[in-house]
């Protein structure tokens, strides 16, 4: 799967995404695409030229306004609606332009139809909307990536830092901000709606194809946007495997040394089943644990059990990605645990102290629910075909 990792070392915004794009690959062409889509021509024109900040250079975008006017969230919305471009480009402009009107509206506590957008409201927001989603999609891009966003103090004229607007749009992004020493806006709010509407914030493991700068208006050094684009591959994360052989221990109080392991942080505990040394039955106990607890759940093995030492292995490990989803069913509501490759599901699994309740609560067989349950789920994340 293609991905693109956003890295704002500078911060971000719309003229800094549309010149890292074309940087790392995308097509020139597809912002005259955007304009002609959009049917800004008298509005708009574009300008791209290769800059340099410091010792960085790379691409910038000039989107200038021939004359401006100001639209409003409607007409914005309508605009997308009508143009003449990808469904899934347009439904990514407009998730942006809804989470700027949310952040207007808060920021100013008035609804959508009386708010004046003045510089967010012009042909250039659209332009660089539709111009970074569509370059997205050109570059084939499924999923973006963004590392955490540089956080100023201070004020700019009247306005704090960072912008409220920007904050606002990414609300509940899952955006991380990290203090900077610099003075000045970092993130723009066309920044920060088009991270809103794509990103997951984390770094990804990828096989780098190409990086893209797209350099900003200001004439400071480092002053751009890098753009990553590549191929996800799968997350792999270093373990310590401790081991340890019980003869001498009663089960039940194994199960409790079980769950009370998984309690300390364990990334997983099995108990195997073992022949010991003059034929005695016994357990081979496995605790899988991050290298940070491992001293934590050693002490723990030692203090708690029959077992004089422990054995401590090094262990690769290649996980799935995995999500709760809330599935609603005509027997009630219940969690499930989703499996996912690449940023795409691939199965699901019901929550079972989730099915057990709804069983007792409804009279319903166990595995009745849990069928429900799972077609449930499957239909809401498109798997039951």
């Amino acid at each position: 799967m293609t991905i693109a990792y956003f890295d704002c070392f500078a911060g971000i915004s719309g003229d800094m995404t549309l010149g890292a794009l074309i940087d790392a690959g995308a097509e020139r062409a597809l912002l005259d695409a955007t304009i002609e889509a959009l049917r800004l021509g008298d509005e708009v024109s574009i300008e791209v030229r290769h800059e340099t900040r410091g010792h960085v250079g790379g691409t910038r975008v000039l989107v200038e306004t021939v004359h401006r006017v100001e639209r409003t969230i409607p007409t914005l919305r309508a605009v997308v609606e009508e143009a003449d471009a990808p469904d899934r480009v347009k439904t990514s402009v407009l998730s942006a332009i809804d989470g700027l009107a949310r952040a207007e509206s808060r920021v100013h506590a008035l609804p959508e139809d009386q708010l004046h957008l003045h510089e967010l409201g012009g042909a250039d927001t659209l332009v660089d909307l539709m111009g970074a989603f569509w370059l997205l999609h050109g570059l084939e891009v499924e999923q973006v990536y963004s590392s955490p966003l540089p956080a100023p103090r201070g004020r700019k004229g009247d306005m704090p830092l960072p912008g409220p607007a920007s904050v606002r749009v990414l609300e509940g992004s899952g955006a991380i901000f990290e203090a900077t020493d610099s003075t000045l806006e970092l993130v723009t709010p066309t920044g920060a709606a088009i991270l809103a509407a794509a990103a997951k914030f984390e770094r990804p493991a990828m096989s780098l194809r190409s990086i893209g700068y797209g350099i900003g208006g200001r004439e400071t050094p480092g002053n751009a946007l890098a753009v990553w684009v590549g191929e996800q591959v799968a997350a792999e994360t270093g373990v310590l495997l401790i081991e340890t052989n019980l003869d001498d221990m009663a089960p039940n109080l194994v199960a409790a040394l079980c769950e009370d392991l998984m309690a300390a942080g364990a990334l997983d505990v099995s108990v195997t089943p073992a022949l010991m040394k003059k034929g005695r039955a016994g357990h081979l106990v496995t605790v899988m644990a991050p290298p940070e607890l491992v001293a934590t759940l050693t002490d723990h093995l030692l203090r708690h059990s029959t077992t004089l030492g422990v054995r401590m292995t090094g262990a690769r490990r290649v996980i799935a990605e995995r999500r709760i989803i809330e599935v609603h069913t005509p027997l009630g509501i219940a969690h499930a645990k989703v499996k996912e490759l690449g940023g795409r599901p691939i199965d699901v699994t019901p929550e079972y102290e989730d099915c057990r309740r709804i069983s007792r609560e409804t009279g319903v067989d166990l595995r009745q629910v849990m069928r429900a349950v799972d077609q449930a789920a499957r239909k809401q994340l498109g798997l039951d075909n």
